[in-house]
């Protein structure tokens, strides 16, 4: 066991769920809080930053898996394909209001929403939102909407609007993208890869600042080898689990991970009513 207590066997287990549920409509966040509560793991600084850090490894899966259209856009920058600039300023427009409202609500969500009561009405509301809504529950097959090339600009900012729903613990950066997206006229296969290479964007920046603000003290509580651990198994699991994502939605829509959300809120709150689990 190491620091605090997170050793390698739980590093291993916190990369999986973290790379398994980084791009599944189902909070990575609210999963890694309640396994991290059911490990003993603490609210801390540390802690919080370790779970934000081993995001490097779900970042690491969809460049390996986009690599040919991030290269598209740098060539764009470099001046070789407009479309491919056009797309990488859309996905930093809908970067900016989640990073504008993530810096000034951080303080009050790390302080108020990191226990699993607010996650656990999160997933609720959230399985809801799919299982009602036709476009979520039943997805968007074959050529129906907008492509990426069609995509405006105020749809990027939309969905960066949207993606601020996500700051909230448990309610899913994926599914907040992903809905919005469809929402907003984009096909299946647009609202999935712009939502992957917006998660890049996203995930990048919070790995980054959590790492400057907090990663001496995540270090000398852990050190090196679960942080290396718990991000390389989250590259794994992220690689797969983006395969398997966008191949289900590619012909199927939402509404599993709906009565997914709902039967996990409903065990996890009778696990909290019962004080099998700590609520903070």
């Amino acid at each position: 066991m190491n620091g605090t207590g997170i050793g390698i066997a739980e590093a291993a287990l916190l990369g999986l769920v973290e790379g398994i549920s980084e791009y599944l409509p189902i909070s990575s966040t609210g999963h890694l809080i309640l396994v991290e509560r059911a490990l003993g793991i603490g609210n801390d600084e540390a802690s919080r930053a370790f779970a934000i850090c081993i995001q490097a490894g779900a970042i690491l899966a969809v460049l390996g898996l986009y690599a040919s259209r991030v290269a598209w856009m740098l060539r764009g920058f470099a001046g070789g394909d407009p479309g491919g600039r056009k797309l990488a300023l859309q996905l930093a427009l809908a970067f900016l209001p989640a990073a504008v409202l993530g810096m000034l609500a951080k303080p009050m969500i790390e302080r108020e929403l990191f226990g699993l009561w607010p996650v656990v009405w999160a997933w609720a509301l959230g399985g809801v939102a799919i299982l009602c809504v036709p476009v979520l529950r039943r997805g968007v097959q074959g050529s129906q909407g907008k492509s990426l090339a069609d995509m405006s600009w105020m749809t990027a900012f939309a969905i960066g609007l949207f993606q601020c729903l996500a700051l909230l613990p448990g309610t899913s950066r994926s599914l907040a993208t992903i809905a919005g997206a469809l929402l907003l006229g984009l096909s299946g296969a647009a609202a999935i890869e712009f939502s992957l290479l917006l998660g890049v964007l996203t995930l990048c920046a919070a790995t980054a600042k959590s790492a400057y603000d907090s990663g001496g003290l995540m270090f000398d509580s852990y050190g090196v080898g679960p942080i290396v651990v718990g991000a390389l198994v989250a590259a794994a699991s992220a690689w797969l689990a983006v395969r398997w994502l966008v191949a289900w939605l590619s012909t199927r829509g939402l509404a599993p991970f709906g009565w997914y959300r709902l039967v996990l809120a409903a065990a996890v709150a009778l696990l909290l009513v019962r004080g099998v689990l700590p609520a903070g």
